[in-house]
């Protein structure tokens, strides 16, 4: 067994209503004087109100994907403003842009999520994309992240799209840590750490997930919006972070990754593709019973069950073919299961295409 390296969680963790109006509190308590703050023209909207900063604070918009050359862009910015702290304000792009500005620069990142989408805020890698939208590849860094502040009132003006993926994105922590770990025997508590975070990820999620949409839809601040952002942002954070390698992503990321390379889908969310990834690596494994399981689930959070809901419906016999090549590429995380045959994931995703539902 590989030895598992835990980077478990922040440095400090907050989350409540009204944490940000101690923020300035907060940067003077950890002696940061010159911060600089990413963000995005619809994330600093959302944050803004609940935000105080020095006077000295440097702004940087950030410009589209998570790349190499758009935290190199960035981090250019930062060193000009002689900066003792990144701020990331904004979804899961934007944070991940910070971390790798941090990393690169040496300086401890705060990071303000906007968005329950993803688990970013909380995990201490950036996913990187090209200048083409395609996956590339994903960075773990040598520390965690410093700070992470969640304010539920900037959460629950998000659109409820992105809320449905973070839910999307999160289930899939169970299937894809189980599947590298069912096997393994003794377990360190590190990883029974992970499992256990995984296995309240599902099922939080699948029992409460629906209440926090309507939640989100009714803007009320409920218990069960609460846990569920927390549970994306936390629970599905501590997965990897206590997981290692056996925690982070298998063949729903992978799936994710080949989906990537089909301009169709470009318009859809990360957790949207997770969550089909989900369905198809259940059917690689031979597990259609659970996909049946799922699929009320699915169907009353309006996650996708089919190609055609991820904006797939023209030769599409030619996109499977595109996904499956993608998804088993040298280097992909589905190879942890013991799979490289592209035949094979394609087979698995007809299965699913053609279920009925």
């Amino acid at each position: 067994m590989e030895v598992i390296q835990v980077k478990g969680a922040p440095n400090l963790y907050l989350g409540y209503e009204g944490v940000l109006d101690e923020l300035t509190i907060l940067l003077d308590e950890h002696h940061f004087h010159q911060p600089v703050v990413i963000h995005g023209d619809a994330s600093w909207k959302a944050a803004k109100t609940y935000i105080t900063l020095p006077e000295q604070t440097t702004y940087i918009n950030y410009h589209g994907d998570c790349t190499h050359e758009e935290v190199d862009r960035v981090r250019v910015l930062t060193t000009a403003a002689h900066t003792d702290v990144i701020i990331g304000v904004g979804g899961g792009k934007i944070l991940d842009i910070a971390k790798g500005v941090g990393a690169k620069q040496g300086l401890p990142v705060i990071l303000i999520p906007t968005l329950a989408s993803n688990c970013a805020a909380w995990t201490p890698l950036s996913v990187f994309y090209d200048t083409e939208g395609n996956f590339l590849e994903y960075i773990v860094f040598p520390q965690s992240t410093y700070m992470v502040l969640l304010e539920p009132r900037i959460i629950i003006d998000s659109p409820v799209a992105f809320l449905r993926a973070g839910i999307g994105d999160t289930i899939a922590k169970w299937y894809e840590a189980d599947v590298l770990t069912r096997q393994l025997e003794p377990r360190p508590i590190t990883l029974e750490i992970a499992l256990h975070a995984a296995r309240l990820c599902r099922d939080v999620l699948l029992e409460e997930g629906n209440k926090a949409i309507e939640a989100l839809n009714t803007k009320t601040m409920s218990v069960e919006f609460v846990r569920i952002i927390e549970t994306i942002i936390m629970a599905g954070g501590m997965v990897g972070s206590y997981g290692d390698q056996y925690g982070r992503i298998s063949g729903a990321h992978s799936i994710h990754n080949g989906l990537t390379y089909v301009s169709e889908t470009h318009q859809h969310l990360h957790g949207d593709k997770v969550a089909f990834g989900v369905l198809v690596q259940l059917a690689i494994e031979d597990r259609l019973d659970e996909v049946e399981q799922l699929l009320p689930y699915y169907n009353a959070l309006e996650l996708p069950t089919s190609l055609r809901a991820l904006g797939i419906t023209e030769n599409v016999a030619n996109a499977i073919q595109i996904i499956a090549e993608g998804a088993t590429k040298p280097g992909e995380s589905i190879h942890l299961m013991g799979v490289s045959d592209p035949k094979q994931v394609a087979a698995a995703i007809r299965a699913i295409d053609n279920l009925k539902q």
